[in-house]
């Protein structure tokens, strides 16, 4: 038994039911024992590498645990990747079998890759023997695969130690101190935040884990949401705990403001994934929704930073956690004390001895950590001034009027924005009176003098955002290129009137 399966057994009454999915409940020893079922499956197979395509819910998190037990490298797969990323990550990382609760493999795998017939699985899931690629090349104890998609769409694999992932799970743990929590999992399982600072941490815990499937709780391929639907899965579940990307925590703060109130037994949402305003928070917490940044990275295995409740400072991501270091070079965040194994096929990328996380940052006086933005993304004005987009467009659209803004600036003399509204209805008188008091708070160089509306907002279907929810800026700026001069052009006009 692995040392996180050993401490799972051991942090809790036997008895204790410790995942949920609708009807369905698993307690401590049933979870160990269908584990160590699962696990004997896959050791009689001799399997080396296992990838997981499946929904949420308590097949995934046990198959999850079956390969953490056996030390077997497992490569979770998001349902939203596309067929070409899917193939990519089953050859690229040389996965030898496949596990899944999906219909239509056929038409998404290789069909000369398949060498065998499903076979029952965990619950509804089914398992397919595939044919390997043997030149494929890992750094030692790599355990878990970890595959991000960067603005070209190509998915890189990040490689993971069993013991890095235990070791986050605990320091998140350790500074969250909510003792058997129910955590309700609202992100995808294939995502490294919700099955480490979620999944592992609240087991680790004593905690019950409470896992729907996405449909269940209105989240729909990379970026849709049925809010109504969310709203009474979080009613219904009445978790403690929750895990949050920005947009979700905007979307709760808004159904509260309009009437919707949040469980009395939530005493902790931690919200990443991306830049956090802090008006949202402020807006979160007085809706009762007890949100706190936090930051991390796949690279780090998720977690690096986290505000908690009485130690906490709006504007910063948090302290980093106890397992970490972080320091600044250039203006750079710098990592140390959690670093990946290193990249699928990358040996010049092993062993790296600590992490360049490719966001400009700073640590204040007290040790709080704040991140403006992302290195590559930073504009310079043409009066020599830097300036993070994310950080204006966080307050763009921090309130409920735009669901989108990017911001637009570089080798310019001042910004402009393209924006989308969250409604149909919203006017441009409106949009106009939101930027003007956005732009009260901003310093002059940072304040969006002219914007134009997308017709449709960026998304991955559109191509100009990756499936990890990164928008593509070049493509957006080429294909806005007309309304981009537009605005200029027109400002340069009115100041020669």
């Amino acid at each position: 038994m692995s040392g996180l399966l050993h401490s799972i057994g051991n942090s809790g009454p036997l008895s204790q039911v410790v995942l949920r999915s609708g009807a369905e409940s698993v307690t401590r020893t049933e979870l160990l024992l269908r584990v160590e079922g699962l696990a004997r499956r896959l050791r009689q197979l001799d399997l080396q590498c296992v990838a997981l395509y499946a929904d949420n819910g308590i097949d995934w998190i046990l198959t999850d645990l079956a390969c953490h037990s056996l030390g077997i490298r497992i490569v979770p797969i998001p349902l939203f990747f596309s067929t070409g990323q899917i193939r990519h990550t089953l050859t690229s990382s040389g996965v030898e079998a496949l596990v899944s609760d999906q219909g239509n493999l056929a038409n998404i795998i290789d069909a000369p890759l398949m060498l065998s017939p499903q076979q029952p699985f965990a619950g509804n899931t089914r398992l397919y023997l595939l044919e390997a690629n043997r030149s494929v090349l890992v750094p030692a104890h790599t355990q878990k695969i970890t595959f991000t998609s960067g603005t070209t769409g190509t998915p890189k694999g990040v490689c993971l130690s069993a013991a890095q992932q235990v070791r986050v799970a605990r320091a998140v743990h350790a500074a969250v101190t909510e003792h058997g929590p129910n955590h309700l999992s609202v992100l995808p399982l294939s995502t490294l935040l919700e099955n480490i600072a979620g999944v592992y941490a609240a087991m680790l815990s004593g905690g019950t884990v409470i896992v729907p499937g996405l449909a269940d709780i209105g989240i729909k391929g990379s970026s849709g949401l049925d809010i109504n639907t969310l709203l009474g899965c979080i009613s219904e579940s009445e978790p403690n705990t929750l895990i949050l990307v920005p947009e979700l925590l905007n979307a709760l703060a808004t159904a509260a403001e309009c009437g919707w109130r949040p469980p009395s037994s939530l005493h902790f949402v931690a919200v990443g994934g991306g830049k956090v305003s802090p008006q949202l928070l402020r807006r979160a917490r007085q809706a009762g929704l007890p949100a706190y940044e936090g930051y991390g990275l796949s690279e780090c295995a998720s977690v690096v930073t986290l505000n908690v409740p009485g130690d906490d400072r709006v504007g910063s991501v948090g302290r980093p956690l106890s397992h970490v270091s972080v320091g600044v070079d250039r203006g750079e965040l710098v990592i140390s004390g959690s670093e990946f194994l290193g990249y699928v096929n990358q040996p010049e990328t092993w062993t790296p001895g600590h992490v360049r996380s490719g966001d400009l940052g700073s640590i204040d006086d007290d040790g709080f950590v704040i991140v403006s933005g992302r290195v590559k993304n930073q504009l310079i004005t043409s009066f020599g001034r830097n300036l993070s987009p994310e950080w204006v467009e966080s307050e763009l659209t921090a309130g409920n009027l735009l669901q989108q803004a990017i911001v637009i600036g570089d080798a310019r003399p001042f910004c402009v924005a393209l924006v989308h509204p969250r409604s149909p209805a919203t006017t441009t008188e409106e949009i106009d009176a939101w930027i003007r008091r956005v732009n009260q708070q901003l310093p002059d160089y940072a304040r969006v003098l002219d914007w134009q509306l997308m017709p449709q907002p960026a998304s991955r279907e559109n191509g100009t955002m990756t499936d990890g929810g990164k928008i593509k800026r070049s493509v957006i700026a080429n294909f806005y290129q007309t309304e981009i001069e537009h605005m200029y052009a027109s400002k340069a006009e009115a100041s020669n009137q």
